[in-house]
């Protein structure tokens, strides 16, 4: 699939300037909308989190064209979130309030083709990260 990285990074960068820590909206809206997520938050500080995520989003950007950074690299991230008890089906949640986030800090600038560029990135994103998650037994015979 190929990636809109014009978009990714104009609109990442528009969003930076205007709130250097993207993040600091970010876990506001996960926890609102998703309250049952906030437990597994405990490891690290608030601020810590925000900056963990700020730079990962910032390294994702960095290397949009270098899928095989890409994929060594949200695997690894996968294979932490395991240990986290983050499922599979939360993913999807992320990135609706990670776009929302992008969306709200970047305001009447953000437009559709930011949004869909986000949308089809994050789907790649999701699937390089649970890529990292272990394989599930199959259960046929």
């Amino acid at each position: 699939m190929a990636l809109d990285v014009d978009a990714l990074r104009e609109s990442f960068d528009l969003v930076v300037e205007r709130e250097p820590v993207v993040a600091s909206r970010f876990y506001p809206i996960l926890f609102e909308r998703y309250p049952q997520v906030k437990p597994l938050f405990g490891r690290h500080s608030g601020p810590e989190q925000q900056r963990m995520l700020t730079d990962m989003l910032a390294k994702v950007i960095e290397h949009l064209e270098d899928p095989g950074w890409l994929r060594s690299e949200l695997a690894a991230l996968g294979r932490r979130h395991v240990d986290y008890a983050v499922t599979a089906e939360m993913y999807p949640w992320v990135g609706e309030c990670l776009v929302a986030t992008l969306a709200e800090v970047a305001g009447d600038a953000w437009s559709e083709r930011y949004e869909d560029a986000w949308l089809a990135a994050y789907g790649a994103i999701t699937e390089m990260t649970l890529a990292g998650y272990p394989a599930q037994p199959s259960s046929g015979a």
